[in-house]
């Protein structure tokens, strides 16, 4: 009779979560047409990707650790976003 074998195997699992993301990184495509859907174009009223005048903006920064999700997002005039992109990406990197 032979003897019997015993063997063991360890698994270990890793998960690297990826650093915060930035505004110039890749953001979902899916949650993008989801926001899209759910909140209109201010100017028409329409769910369609184009919007003259407006841009979907996050309400905190990716960069500052704001999510890519429908409820961290908000339209925003061209203006209104690009002078609230300037003044928080100034405070976010204190």
């Amino acid at each position: 009779m032979a003897p019997a074998l015993s063997i063991s195997v360890t698994l270990a699992v890793c998960v690297v979560l990826p650093p915060a993301a930035s505004a110039r990184e890749h953001r979902s495509a899916a949650v993008n047409h989801e926001f899209q859907l759910t909140h209109p174009c201010p100017a028409t009223g329409l769910p369609s990707e184009r919007c003259s005048g407006y841009v979907k903006d996050h309400v905190i920064l990716l960069a500052c650790g704001g999510l890519d999700a429908t409820s961290n997002m908000q339209w925003k005039t061209v203006r209104e976003a690009r002078a609230k992109d300037k003044r928080e990406t100034k405070d976010c990197a204190r």
